[in-house]
């Protein structure tokens, strides 16, 4: 029986479509992620800027998806899925728009105004799964989704670099208008409609939660990321703002009538269990992307040219790793992959920790490769693992809740494992650290990486919910 929440489920071919339809705007929003970071240099340029200020450029779209994609995946249950997606990819493409005027401010403006589209995409795309698919065949529609992010994450830099050399960088906006106009378009057409209209409870709204939920991550994030590594007041004041944000959130949840996130949701031991290991893993993939160029650089020796190639090997395997990965956890099952994937990656990371420098380039990328194939197993597993056990009314929710653990992953392995490397390494300018110097840094790092693998592994195997069904 379908509920008012619950779109008309579509058929075979109507659900592939709109598969593609979500898949694409994965690749989007992933996409807006990774093109931006390679116009930094031209953009110094040609707003005569310094780097702390165009840095924005990147930290306002991350801090935008962070701070507001739980919010983002509550309003879908409250309000509807698909009109709050087709005005996330509205409002993503119009900010691309606004991307493309010669103003620092008003790009940095515009890009936080992509991020919250982007939060809207990402929230309810993998939502959107659990309406259109049956039970049966999840696995491989989140692998899909995995491999649309992947493919995103990997054409960024090499599509943002080809538009930015040919056309300037207003380009790679602009290209984003028009692959928003064309995702908006199949949205509009392939994804079902509710099967009765959605009643929008606005009043039950919970604004405070929202709004210190906001303070507690906004704060989070931008004390893990000022600085570049270098820790000081600032930081510490931000992280202390953070925390007493988040107590204030906990206490306004116990008396909100119509709370943002029900706390008795936290206590479910499958949710928290996938949260936990969701932040860990890709704390370590953030390392294989901030230890790996100074390693392939100053331990290999590895040319400009040659270093992009060989950066692109961990994106290509998570691109085709994503179907298949959800083929094995529709057959064998998602916990099964969950661990299989975590043990992937605990094997990549042993590698990368334990290998020789003599080993070159080829022990390294074989690595690499063992450890994203394990990690796209292990999303595939892990996202269907939760998204198939949850209620619909809450499923933009816990969306938002997997998405803000990858985020918050991404965001503290970028400086936790930075300031391990860079210790290790024992250097204050990296690009003078010899070759053993940055090999061992390299080494240390990732068998700290190890250990977080472990961790997940035993939360992994303390988890052993079957069913995460929420009232």
């Amino acid at each position: 029986m379908h509920t008012p929440d619950n779109p008309v489920p579509a058929s075979s071919a109507g659900e592939r479509r709109a598969l593609l339809s979500l898949s694409l705007t994965m690749l989007l929003s992933s996409l807006g992620t990774s093109i931006a970071n390679v116009a930094l240099p031209t953009l110094i340029t040609v707003f005569s800027a310094s780097f702390q200020q165009v840095q924005w450029v990147v930290l306002s779209y991350l801090l935008a998806i962070t701070t507001l994609i739980v919010s983002a995946g509550r309003l879908g249950d409250m309000f509807g899925r698909r009109p709050l997606l087709l005005g996330g990819v509205g409002l993503f493409t119009l900010a691309s728009l606004l991307c493309s005027y010669p103003s620092l401010p008003l790009l940095i403006a515009a890009r936080a105004m992509q991020g919250l589209g982007a939060a809207l995409m990402m929230a309810l795309s993998m939502a959107y799964v659990a309406d259109i698919v049956p039970r049966e065949r999840t696995g491989r529609a989140m692998g899909l989704l995995g491999t649309a992010s992947a493919i995103g994450t990997a054409m960024g830099p090499s599509l943002g670099g080809l538009l930015i050399g040919s056309l300037g960088w207003q380009a790679i906006f602009a290209a984003n208008v028009l692959l928003g106009l064309a995702v908006f378009c199949l949205l509009q057409r392939h994804l079902p409609a509710p099967a009765t209209p959605r009643r929008a409870a606005r009043s039950g709204y919970d604004y405070v939660g929202t709004a210190l939920l906001s303070i507690t991550l906004g704060a989070y994030a931008l004390a893990m990321t000022l600085g570049r590594g270098d820790w000081g007041l600032r930081n510490n004041v931000l992280l202390g703002l953070a925390l007493l944000a988040a107590a204030l959130f906990v206490i306004s949840q116990q008396r909100a009538s119509a709370p943002l996130i029900k706390l008795s949701l936290l206590a479910r031991p499958l949710l928290v269990a996938a949260l936990v290991m969701s932040a860990l893993v890709t704390s370590v993939v953030m390392a294989t992307l901030v230890v790996g160029p100074f390693y392939l650089t100053h331990a290999l020796g590895l040319s400009t040219t040659q270093l992009g190639l060989v950066m692109s090997a961990g994106p290509l395997v998570a691109a085709c790793s994503g179907v298949p990965a959800g083929h094995l956890v529709d057959r064998f099952g998602a916990r099964p992959m969950t661990l299989s994937g975590l043990l992937l990656m605990l094997a990549g990371s042993s590698g990368l920790a334990l290998q020789p420098v003599t080993s070159g380039v080829p022990g390294y990328v074989l690595a690499i490769m063992i450890t994203t194939a394990g990690y796209a197993l292990f999303q595939a597993a892990n996202n269907t693992q939760v998204m198939a056990g949850v209620a619909a009314e809450q499923r933009g929710l816990v969306s938002g809740l997997l998405n803000l653990s990858r985020n918050l992953g991404l965001i503290t392995g970028t400086a936790a494992m930075g300031a391990v490397f860079a210790m290790a390494s024992k250097a204050v300018a990296l690009t003078a650290s010899q070759p053993q110097a940055t090999g061992s840094g390299m080494h240390i790092t990732f068998a700290v990486a190890v250990l977080l693998i472990v961790l997940a592994l035993l939360v992994g195997l303390r988890s052993r919910a079957p069913q995460m069904q929420t009232v």
